[in-house]
């Protein structure tokens, strides 16, 4: 029996109660003491009665105190019986733990504990994916810094192995230069999406359309270099926000969409309204359904991990992080001309 019916059996067995026990009550006790008197006031028996007789006034009331503490030991009763389905909801909820995040308590019905038991499911439902997220980190960070590092380990052991010439020693070095670079890029990056996890310091009003100039700026050679046409329409628009963070947002957009684009392809920035803030390249085809895994840490289109192209799969992770900081909302979708097309809504100052 679900519990909205056990308390509401409980509430009307407790209003006939009320309504006849106290009528019932009376004409017991007045029953009771009417036979008292008449017992006692019999000649015979006179004597046998004396030492009763002081206690048939008392006698109403230890009547009514024993129905008062039967009343309460019902309520009592009554209560726990209407309270037993939540103690059996609780023991399976007691019973979970991180060695166990798969179990579901998977209680039918549709009265508000079978309700209370599918939100309980639905949320572990998320913490298990947390969990899962948070761990697949872990294990990703932890190879990625471990390849880079057994790369190290065997450039120093065949340098140390032989002796080398001019140029292999200077090849040795470029290689030992770039893989300890691109830790660094890696290490700063894990750094980054730390910092903005843990949210904003400080809000203050920033133009969105400054930042995004001086990013543009910073990245004008480099675009040059990958022969990336960019294009940018700005108009003027302020959103609350950490300047840093919001510089490392758009950076981290701007990169991704030079060096995933194609040599004479085109890179699109433009600030408005809504979205505040939106990143267009015409790289290759992205297919739909692996738009949302891009956003995950060290997620890439291409899967295997030694074509990278310098890169950690941390920009978008920690532009989603900093545009969440932010109370913002980013998306992304494929171009129509190839590519990816990112969208960031942001929050105006009030």
């Amino acid at each position: 029996m679900s519990p909205r019916r056990r308390i509401l059996l409980v509430g009307a067995l407790a209003l006939l109660g009320g309504y006849w026990l106290p009528g019932l009550g009376k004409q017991l006790l007045g029953q009771l003491w009417w036979r008292a008197q008449a017992f006692c006031d019999l000649q015979t028996i006179g004597a046998v009665c004396e030492p009763v007789r002081p206690l048939i006034p008392v006698l109403p009331g230890l009547i009514e105190l024993l129905l008062l503490l039967a009343g309460v030991l019902a309520v009592w009763g009554a209560a726990r019986w209407c309270l037993r389905p939540v103690r059996e909801l609780a023991d399976p909820i007691a019973d979970l733990g991180p060695q166990n995040l798969g179990h579901r308590i998977r209680r039918g019905g549709r009265d508000e504990l079978a309700r209370l038991a599918r939100a309980i499911d639905d949320m572990l439902d998320r913490v298990t994916a947390g969990y899962e997220g948070q761990r697949r980190f872990a294990a990703n960070a932890s190879h990625e810094l471990r390849t880079p590092l057994a790369v190290q380990r065997t450039l120093i052991e065949v340098g140390m192995a032989q002796s080398l010439t001019a140029e292999q020693l200077d090849l040795l070095t470029a290689q030992l230069l770039a893989t300890n670079e691109r830790n660094e890029r890696l290490i700063e990056g894990l750094l980054a999406l730390s910092e903005s996890d843990q949210g904003l310091r400080s809000s203050t009003p920033q133009r969105l359309d400054e930042i995004v100039t001086a990013v543009l700026a910073a990245y004008a050679d480099r675009a040059a270099e990958a022969g990336v046409t960019v294009e940018s329409r700005l108009a003027p628009r302020v959103v609350p926000g950490e300047r840093v963070l919001l510089e490392r947002l758009v950076g981290n957009l701007v990169e991704n969409g030079i060096k995933y684009n194609r040599p004479g392809g085109r890179l699109t920035v433009t600030v408005g309204g809504d979205p505040a803030l939106t990143v267009l390249n015409t790289g290759q085809t992205v297919p739909g359904e692996a738009v949302a895994g891009l956003f995950e840490p060290f997620r890439r289109l291409a899967r295997d991990r030694t074509n990278q192209g310098g890169g950690a799969g941390l920009g978008l992770a920690i532009a989603r992080s900093i545009t969440q900081a932010h109370d913002g909302i980013i998306a992304a979708r494929p171009g129509e001309d190839g590519g990816l097309r990112v969208d960031v809504q942001l929050p105006a100052v009030r």
